[in-house]
């Protein structure tokens, strides 16, 4: 089974500025969101834990995985769409005509803006994941969790459910959401 989960809450979360690769690391309400996800979780056990190597999402991964001898891979991959130069940014909704609202507004229509990623290279990335490492451990029927990030885990998410571009953000999970995707 393959299973994924959006990192803990951060203190750029709360301030509803756009991380990317910024390394934000959890918040208490993070480690906290972690451990209560832990605690309700009553699934099967994980063979593996492929995490992106922010720290908001290691830490999320240990914290989640803590007293089981699951394996956590760091695979750069997994890794958070970058926003280029809009990283950082607060509110960008209140900021009229701010190109990096496209992607949530219109995501098939979005171009990357400066040093930015497009979706088309997150599809790729994460694309080549699935295809390299995760379905041959569907195929061995494998317990599989990926821990990652808001767009990159959307875009798994997408591929897998197939779903249109216009839609990208219908597979947004909430911070620390466990869904099973296969």
């Amino acid at each position: 089974m393959l299973y994924i989960m959006r990192h803990g809450k951060t203190d750029w979360n709360a301030k509803h500025k756009l991380q990317g690769h910024a390394d934000i690391p959890l918040n208490e309400e993070g480690r906290q969101m972690a451990e209560k996800t832990r605690e309700e979780y009553k699934g099967p056990a994980f063979d593996v834990c492929y995490c992106s190597p922010l720290v908001r999402a290691k830490e999320t991964a240990e914290i989640f995985l803590k007293g089981t001898h699951t394996p956590i891979i760091v695979d750069e991959r997994l890794i958070e769409m970058s926003f280029g130069v809009y990283e950082g940014i607060e509110n960008s909704f209140q900021i009229p005509n701010c190109p990096i609202n496209q992607l949530f507004d219109e995501p098939e229509q979005y171009e990357s803006v400066e040093g930015g990623e497009s979706l088309q290279e997150l599809f790729a990335r994460t694309g080549e994941f699935l295809e390299e490492v995760i379905m041959p451990l569907m195929k061995k029927e494998t317990n599989v969790l990926i821990v990652g990030h808001g767009a990159m885990n959307a875009s798994i998410i997408g591929r897998i459910q197939k779903t249109p571009l216009r839609n990208f953000w219908d597979n947004l999970g909430k911070n620390c959401e466990l869904k099973r995707l296969l």
